[in-house]
């Protein structure tokens, strides 16, 4: 157990939490902070997939790192 705190009362005091910052960054004007990342599932072909990884391998980054830059500048 967490001292003492059941899960819902964790949970009931994140969602507070959450709603206090959001409140307050009403009140002072800022914005909130929210995730950039989503994830996105697609089906490529095999050998679609193949040539990605070899490239990702080439310039020392994981295939969702390379497909995360292809994708950003092909959308710029």
């Amino acid at each position: 157990m967490f001292h003492g705190e059941t899960v819902t009362e964790l949970t009931k005091d994140f969602h507070a939490a959450v709603n206090h910052y959001l409140a307050d960054c009403r009140a002072t004007g800022r914005k909130s902070h929210k995730s950039k990342s989503v994830r996105l599932q697609l089906s490529l072909p095999r050998e679609v997939h193949a040539h990605a990884a070899k490239r990702a391998e080439a310039e020392g980054k994981s295939i969702d790192e390379w497909a995360a830059e292809v994708l950003s500048q092909a959308a710029a």
